[in-house]
């Protein structure tokens, strides 16, 4: 189970640590860093699937994602910086550590086509350390620059000087021999899994039959619903799917139905004559099955977030949707992006808020944001000794 996530130099979240819990709720008021937390997670994700300077690219490049306030935050400390300009990201837990650093570029910038990249970020630190706090003694691999190496039995071994600035040590260094913790930690990475583009709008795709094939994890956008939720019943989970349901739609039951190889959603309510099919469900019956396939898949990853799943949903499916959430949280860890306070404190009676330790996953960690002159703080973090435990390399 991670622990702890730390971001620093990214947008608003100028020097940010968490607690993380088996079922992790972040709240607080608009605009004060929630969605960033849910970008510097899934930018961390991206690293290890398509590189970090794709991810920002989409962002703007590195120079729209940088804290944009003063270097020690706040107002009024002028504009001229001691250190390096980086966004910084990391996650620990008991076991391992991982912790990445992106700079700027420097040129000069040798032809035309390196120009092209000019906004591209470059990879200028990596750590990966065994325990839930970096020490010097317990570092297993590490880059700099170009150069990646391991820690083994005999000493350090070099794995590449040649790594590339847009390349990070996870996808350099593929070798389970000498650096299995790397293999681990890239593999955990690309295992974690986003949701906030569900989509339930008249157009969305899974209110239309789509050609289905078994899938353990549900699309980004939801569009593969009635395979995902027939591929978790297939798979041993259909007594789940049904209390869900039922929980949520009383006496309702779901049922996918295949006609040429196109899987369409039919729901069955008590009254009607005839299923509802899915075009016919409104905005929140939709979003809540689709969490349904997202949180009960048959193969669960380290980690799942969701960026406000409340939305489109009547105060009524709140208590099924948490009672969902942490049962879910028994099979992969989650963190919850909310705005509302109701599904907050519904979440909050699986066992109140506490600070997660190794011999207690069951508590609900609750994190409130607010923001102060532009950054990001987390309410009840006064002081360094508020924070959870961590070490920048």
């Amino acid at each position: 189970m991670l622990t702890t996530v730390a971001v620093r130099g990214y947008r608003s979240l100028r020097d940010v640590v968490l607690p993380l819990g088996r079922l992790t709720v972040v709240t607080g008021p608009n605009g004060s860093g929630k969605s960033n937390l849910y970008r510097a997670l899934r930018l961390l994700a991206a690293t290890a699937r398509e590189g970090a300077p794709a991810a920002l690219a989409r962002e703007g490049g590195l120079s729209s994602a940088l804290w944009a306030g003063p270097e020690s935050g706040g107002e009024g400390h002028g504009t001229r910086r001691k250190h390096p300009v980086r966004v910084e990201l990391g996650i620990a837990g008991e076991d391992t550590g991982y912790s990445l650093s992106l700079g700027l570029p420097q040129p000069p910038f040798t032809d035309a086509i390196a120009q092209l990249f000019a906004r591209d970020p470059e990879i200028k630190e990596e750590r990966v350390w065994a325990g839930p706090i970096l020490k010097t003694s317990t570092v297993l691999s590490e880059r700099s620059g170009p150069l990646i190496r391991s820690r083994g039995r005999d000493g350090w071994t070099i794995l590449s000087s040649e790594a590339r600035t847009h390349e990070s040590m996870l996808d350099a260094v593929v070798d389970p021999d000498r650096a299995p913790e790397l293999v681990r930690t890239r593999e955990e990475l690309r295992s974690w899994r986003f949701y906030d583009h569900l989509r339930t709008d008249p157009e969305a795709p899974a209110r239309t039959p789509r050609p289905g094939a078994r899938t353990s994890a549900l699309a980004d956008d939801g569009g593969d619903l009635a395979a995902a939720l027939a591929t978790a019943m297939d798979l041993g989970r259909a007594d789940a799917v049904d209390t869900a349901v039922h929980r949520a739609f009383p006496d309702s039951r779901i049922e996918v139905v295949s006609r040429d190889g196109m899987f369409e959603l039919l729901l069955h309510q008590p009254g009607l004559l005839r299923p509802l099919h899915a075009a016919e469900l409104s905005d929140g019956t939709l979003r809540f099955l689709m969490l349904t396939a997202a949180l009960l898949t048959p193969r669960p990853p380290q980690l799942i977030v969701l960026n406000e799943p409340e939305q489109s949903m009547h105060r009524s499916l709140l208590t099924a949707l948490a009672r969902m959430l942490r049962e879910a949280a028994d099979q992969t860890q989650l963190v919850v992006v909310s705005h509302s306070p109701e599904l907050v404190d519904e979440l909050g009676r699986a066992g109140g808020t506490d600070t997660p330790t190794a011999s207690d996953t069951s508590a609900v960690v609750t994190v409130e944001l607010t923001k102060d002159a532009g950054e990001t703080a987390v309410v009840g973090q006064d002081g360094p000794l508020d924070r959870p435990g961590w070490r920048w390399p």
